[in-house]
């Protein structure tokens, strides 16, 4: 029985996301890396993101997400260890 529980915990720890826990661009990453790589964003969130930075240029700062529909600030702040702005200061 113990074999079992060791078998399932080790499939359980294999079935979370590869990226989780990253650092990303959120200016430059897709949308599949966008959400692999941060807690609370999944595909739709991601999309809207990438749609947010398309439509209003490169995010200057982490806290600008919360303005991106579906996000709050609780995300950034779950996720802000691993946001990098890294093109928000090439426009400028």
């Amino acid at each position: 029985m113990n074999r079992f529980f060791q078998t399932l915990l080790l499939s359980l720890m294999l079935s979370l996301p590869a990226f989780a826990g990253q650092p990303v661009d959120i200016n430059s990453a897709d949308a599949a890396t966008l959400a692999e790589s941060l807690d609370g964003v999944g595909p739709a969130k991601a999309a809207a993101i990438i749609e947010h930075r398309q439509s209003n240029g490169p995010f200057q700062s982490a806290d600008q997400l919360a303005a991106v529909k579906g996000i709050g600030l609780a995300t950034v702040e779950k996720n802000r260890q691993y946001i990098q702005l890294g093109k928000a200061k090439a426009g400028k």
